[in-house]
């Protein structure tokens, strides 16, 4: 059961996200890009409160995906990277980004604080960013 709206095309879109977000992270790191896109269009808090979409969230400006802005990202959903997309628009979560709303790929450390919003890991290349629970309920 899906935890967000969806049709065909944003599970593609969505999947296309995931892939030129982290593919070099693997099927791990591009299942919690996943999981922090759809907890943005499940929360409506903070810089998500008119995301209520799948197609709003990836392509949101500001603060959106890098991803959309490369050629990569353009490229046709591979059914693996579909299959991916599913289990996160079902509501799957992986630490550290089961309640993430934020993510990015530092030169070096991870910050603790990234935009006012507390670190909750690292894997491979992607910090993760968490709001607080006062802030935003529904991402927990």
């Amino acid at each position: 059961m899906a935890v967000v709206p969806f049709n065909e095309k944003e599970v593609k879109l969505l999947a296309r996200l995931m892939r030129a977000e982290a593919e070099g992270d693997g099927q791990l790191g591009m299942l919690m890009v996943g999981n922090t896109g759809v907890n943005r269009v499940r929360v409506r808090c903070l810089d998500f409160k008119d995301i209520n979409t799948i197609q709003r969230m990836v392509f949101q400006k500001p603060g959106g995906f890098e991803a959309t802005q490369k050629g990569y990202f353009y490229q046709r959903a591979r059914e693996k990277d579909i299959n991916l997309a599913r289990r996160s628009i079902r509501g799957e979560r992986t630490h550290p980004a089961s309640n993430s709303l934020w993510f990015f790929r530092p030169e070096g450390n991870c910050p603790d604080k990234w935009f006012n919003q507390s670190n909750s890991g690292r894997f491979k290349s992607h910090c993760f960013f968490i709001p607080t629970r006062q802030d935003c309920p529904k991402a927990y």
